[in-house]
């Protein structure tokens, strides 16, 4: 029984500190260097909204769905766009083109690297992620994952039938941004409602089975060219660490395991945390299209 217990401490103890290998071996910033860019990232993201409410500088003025750089050029949410579109409204030119320049920069990008990137919701489901693992509570049943590409039509079909964007009235992204922003706080009870089913449901169940905006830029980051790469497979000892911390685990076995070493499914938010959190250095980013050009000289 001793034995048995101590076993159980032990592999609870390893599952806590899966990545002590990787801050062992590289040290600890490069053990969470992609974590740290990405809280950054999201950081100046929601400060070049907030300097305009804030200090009377108009960096980005708007939120995510809709805003304007500099005053001058457009972006807007492609998603939002589509509703606009379907509800029946032709919106004005500027909303068109700031879909289009989006929509360009996150097929560059990688489609749902503004999932971890951008997303401040993602700071809501990574924080139960890791309260997860701090509990050890167990991996629950995962939804379908085609769950969200259900919802994003549903999204789609609502402004057809009545006319207004129905889904932004409750878009977590926006509600944050207000909370934020304005301190507008109606809306935050859909952030705790997100926080608890992670915790408790199902694991990432938001972002990873639910989200339609999530399940948009998958869609956009199809043929992306940026990916994460496993180039080092033939090193990997199976430790599982970036399972542990992966958002979307079921993208890291085929690039693992078969023939081609890259991540091409479009559910990877290309967090990077499978390269942190790896001691043996097994992925990294690639440009596919270069690597093609460079394969076929």
């Amino acid at each position: 029984m001793t034995h048995n217990n101590m076993g159980h401490t032990t592999n609870k103890a390893a599952k806590t500190r899966f990545d002590q290998a990787a801050i062992d071996q590289l040290g600890w910033w490069r053990a969470h260097k992609f974590l740290l860019l990405r809280r950054a990232c999201q950081l100046v993201v929601l400060l070049a909204f907030a300097i305009g409410p804030w200090f009377g500088f108009w960096l980005l003025k708007g939120n995510l769905s809709s805003s304007e750089l500099l005053g001058a050029v457009p972006l807007a949410d492609p998603l939002a766009t589509l509703q606009v579109l379907m509800s029946g409204h032709w919106p004005e030119l500027s909303l068109l083109l700031g879909a289009a320049v989006i929509a360009i920069f996150y097929w560059l990008a990688g489609g749902r690297v503004f999932c971890s990137w951008v997303c401040p919701v993602n700071l809501v489901t990574d924080a139960a992620s890791w309260l997860r693992r701090k509990l050890h509570l167990p991996r629950t049943s995962e939804m379908p994952r085609h769950l969200r590409y259900y919802l994003l039509a549903v999204v789609l079909i609502l402004p057809l039938l009545t006319g207004i964007a129905v889904w932004e009235w409750v878009n977590p992204v926006p509600i944050l941004y207000r909370a934020i922003l304005f301190g507008a706080g109606s809306g935050l009870w859909i952030l705790a409602a997100i926080f608890l089913l992670d915790l408790f449901i199902c694991e990432r169940a938001w972002c990873g089975h639910l989200c339609p905006t999530g399940a948009m830029f998958a869609l956009l980051g199809k043929t992306s060219p940026i990916k994460i790469s496993a180039v080092n497979a033939s090193s990997c000892d199976n430790c599982m660490a970036c399972f542990e911390v992966c958002p979307e685990r079921q993208v890291l076995k085929p690039a693992l395991k078969g023939k081609n070493p890259m991540i091409t499914d479009s559910d990877c938010t290309l967090c990077g945390r499978c390269i942190d959190v790896c001691a043996p250095r097994v992925f990294q980013y690639q440009n596919r299209i270069a690597l093609k050009a460079e394969n076929n000289q």
